[in-house]
C-alpha cells in the first residue's frame, strides 16, 4: 500500500484547505476493512494525531481541531480528506496520512504534505 497526500500549502490565519489522502496498490475491499488517520508534526514537537475516520466511520478529533476540522472518507476512490476550516498559525505542520488494516493490524504512512498558516 501506498499513501499519496496532497493538498497542503500556505493559507492565511482564517482560512480554508482540503488534504487528500489516496490509497494506491490496494484493492477496494482492503480499504473498507481499513482504519484512516491524519496525524500532523510541527517543527521539533511529537507527531499527533489529528482525526480519524474508522471503517465504520466512526469518527474522533484532537480537542484542538474539534468543530474546525472534519474527516471523512470515499471508499469507493479509496480515498480520505481532512476538511481544515478557521486554520490557525499553530495548525501549522506536516500533516500525515495513516492506515491501519484492522484485519492483521499492518499500519502504512504516507509522505506528508505540508501546511502552513501565516498570521
Amino acid at each position: 500500500v501506498q499513501l499519496q497526500a496532497s493538498g497542503g500549502g500556505l493559507v492565511q490565519a482564517g482560512g480554508s484547505l482540503r488534504l487528500s489522502c489516496v490509497a494506491q496498490r490496494t484493492i477496494l475491499s482492503t480499504f473498507t476493512i481499513c482504519d484512516m488517520a491524519w496525524y500532523r508534526q510541527a517543527p521539533g514537537k511529537e507527531r499527533e494525531l489529528v482525526a480519524q475516520v474508522t471503517s465504520s466511520r466512526n469518527t474522533n478529533y484532537a480537542d484542538s481541531v474539534k468543530s474546525r476540522f472534519t474527516i471523512s472518507r470515499d471508499n469507493g476512490k479509496k480515498t480520505v480528506y481532512l476538511h481544515m476550516n478557521s486554520l490557525q498559525p499553530e495548525d501549522t505542520a506536516v500533516y500525515y496520512c495513516n492506515l491501519v488494516n484492522t484485519r492483521d493490524r499492518t499500519q502504512y504512512w504516507g509522505l506528508g504534505t505540508q501546511v502552513t498558516v501565516s498570521s
